[in-house]
């Protein structure tokens, strides 16, 4: 049977950081014999992992140097579990202090361990605040970013006079009435295929391509929460933050729907309004085709 075996590890074992898994690890799968599937798993290279995260104390997906990051505990975690050396992608690099339901992560791999067994595995070493909800086996011409058709994230105000102390690193606090109905109107002028420069922060970076296609952009109300959703093919830099921040301004009488449509016919870049905090957003998912 391919796959692993949780067992005792001895004292002086632990000591020297050993996995408590046992990995079948296979260095030339192609040569392997004797085993059924194996010639199968040998070109299902790319293991794909849907990971949830809190991201309050990361800086971002991306690996920067001597921060913490998101990939950086993926890798580290698959280097205990596997023994190889691997560099992850994710479908949507998150910024510093933003969450993930949904996040894609692939990777190559040599191990001949289940997905459930990586999924499991990668659990056990990983912080609390990560964790791998489930892991497939995919066609070694897969690949996360390209292959994705949309991502989906969720915004979150609090709309309450009240700092909320359980919520706070989840949510963006107004306490100004937000009327829903005038964000809702400038919303939809997003939909469609539109040069978004003005939503994004470049930081002076040049911008290379702005245009993106957005699917869907509503705002909802759930009691005291107002969620606003947004679904594109692709995101600039602080996109969704930034458009946020000026639907705030809608909402709040600060800004009319022409005002806001104006903005993104301007097409300058970063002359949305103030970027709403990171700890309001969400990606909730990547959707692609084919499911795993």
């Amino acid at each position: 049977m391919i796959g692993f075996t949780k067992e005792k590890l001895s004292i002086r074992g632990r000591l020297k950081g050993q996995s408590p898994f046992t990995n079948n690890l296979s260095h030339s799968p192609l040569k392997e014999k004797g085993i059924q599937g194996v010639r199968l798993i040998s070109n299902l290279t790319k293991i794909v992992l849907i990971v949830e995260y809190d991201g309050s104390g990361y800086y971002g997906f991306q690996l920067q140097a001597n921060l913490p990051t998101i990939q950086g505990e993926i890798e580290k975690a698959l280097l205990k579990l596997t023994g190889e050396q691997v560099r992850v992608t994710a479908a949507s690099r998150t910024d510093s202090g933003v969450h993930a339901l949904g996040q894609v992560v692939c990777f190559r791999t040599k191990s001949l361990l289940t997905p459930e067994t990586f999924a499991s595995g990668l659990n056990h070493y990983l912080p609390r605040d990560i964790a791998v909800k489930v892991a497939h086996r995919v066609s070694d011409s897969f690949n996360v970013r390209r292959h994705a058709l949309s991502r989906e994230y969720n915004y979150y105000i609090l709309n309450n006079l009240m700092r909320p102390p359980i919520r706070a690193g989840f949510c963006h606090l107004v306490t100004g009435k937000l009327d829903i109905l005038a964000m809702n109107r400038a919303a939809q002028a997003l939909i469609g295929e539109h040069d978004f420069a003005s939503f994004a922060t470049s930081a002076g970076v040049e911008l290379k391509n702005t245009w993106r296609r957005v699917y869907q952009a509503k705002v909802e109300k759930d009691g005291e929460l107002v969620i606003f959703n947004m679904v594109a093919n692709s995101f600039l830099t602080h996109q969704v933050r930034n458009t946020v921040g000026t639907l705030i301004r809608v909402g709040l009488g600060k800004m009319t729907a022409r005002e806001f449509h104006s903005i993104i016919e301007a097409k300058e870049p970063a002359l949305a309004g103030a970027t709403a905090p990171a700890r309001g957003l969400r990606l909730i998912r990547v959707n692609y085709k084919n499911h795993f």
